[in-house]
């Protein structure tokens, strides 16, 4: 008699576990998809479907830039507003070649007739017209006495596996927003498809604090799809929001997407900006050969030097929201229209 009321008592008891473990699930499920216009908690289905049509329009964008550099004698008076082509005849040690690189990410955003327009960063393709270095006093503070001075000459924008060389040219950029459109036009008598994305834009001012987002980017030149949850939404009134994703150098530029609750889709709601970097400043040797393996056990005697090292602060990245991406777009619509790229939509 006591077995069975024991074995009654167990049955209840086991029955009781699984009903709660089974409603806790379903709430969680139904407080997921219920506030607000996005989700708000890690999806709990596929999205892989999804987000490889998209990153079909994404691409990887390497610059270059080329630089004719004039280095002056050691004691030259010259300053910056005495440079001129006599004056640099006249202090001129040597005259050399430099470049400048750098890579990111760009959307597909237009394809017509052969004209391609894809969405970046500024700051991805925008390199200084002109670099200027001064000698040093001796107490390691810079005089205003030019030592050298160099000279942007030529800018190469590249599309990786685009068709015709993969280069690609500057439509139209904004620093202050930084957002770029870069483009190129090719001949009829080629035809090549262009994936345009395949999701709607969405609205970042109504991201809500820890709703869930993707994004996909080249982080040192590999296609990367990250997650992540959003922190500050809209701080700065035009949809601007960060999130804690981990972004490496190559990002810049790349699509961030959250998930519509009520179409379930995933839309466009920002592009990667910028990551918090900390500088810090590090004593190292006067050379670096290749080959050169350090001793600990010998002590190093010749001169050291102190260098610049910009330090990356992992899960702190802005975006730049899709209400700033449409505004550069609707501004700039005419200047769009002379260049052949028609926005209807602005």
């Amino acid at each position: 008699m006591l077995n069975s009321i024991s074995k009654i008592i167990l049955i209840f008891f086991l029955s009781f576990i699984l009903y709660s473990c089974s409603h806790t699930y379903h709430q969680t499920n139904l407080e997921n998809g219920s506030d607000g216009k996005y989700l708000g908690l890690f999806p709990h289905r596929n999205d892989s479907k999804q987000l490889s049509e998209i990153s079909n329009s994404i691409q990887r964008v390497s610059c270059l830039a080329l630089y004719e550099v004039y280095s002056f004698k050691d004691n030259s008076n010259l300053k910056t507003v005495d440079v001129n082509d006599s004056t640099i005849k006249a202090d001129l040690v040597n005259k050399s070649s430099m470049d400048k690189s750098n890579s990111g990410t760009a959307t597909i955003i237009y394809s017509d007739n052969g004209k391609v327009g894809l969405l970046t960063c500024a700051h991805v393709i925008d390199f200084q017209d002109t670099i200027i270095t001064f000698f040093s006093n001796g107490n390691g503070t810079y005089s205003d006495k030019v030592a050298s001075i160099a000279f942007k000459k030529k800018l190469f924008i590249y599309i990786a596996g685009f068709p015709l060389g993969s280069n690609v040219n500057l439509i139209f950029m904004d620093k202050s927003s930084d957002i770029a459109l870069l483009g190129q036009d090719y001949p009829s008598k080629y035809f090549f498809d262009f994936p345009i994305l395949s999701c709607n834009y969405g609205q970042a001012k109504k991201l809500d604090l820890a709703n869930f987002v993707y994004s996909i980017g080249f982080p040192l030149n590999y296609k990367m799809v990250s997650q992540a949850i959003v922190s500050r939404p809209n701080y700065d009134g035009n949809g601007s929001f960060f999130i804690d994703a981990v972004i490496n150098p190559g990002f810049s530029g790349g699509p961030v997407l959250a998930i519509n609750n009520e179409t379930s889709k995933l839309e466009l709601v920002g592009i990667v900006d910028w990551v918090a970097e900390e500088n810090q400043n590090i004593v190292e040797p006067f050379s670096q050969n290749e080959g050169t393996i350090y001793d600990p056990h010998t002590p190093y005697k010749s001169d050291l030097y102190i260098k610049q090292l910009k330090t990356i602060k992992y899960g702190i990245t802005k975006i730049i929201s899709i209400e700033e991406i449409e505004s550069f777009l609707r501004n700039n619509k005419s200047y769009f229209i002379n260049a052949g790229y028609n926005f209807q939509n602005y």
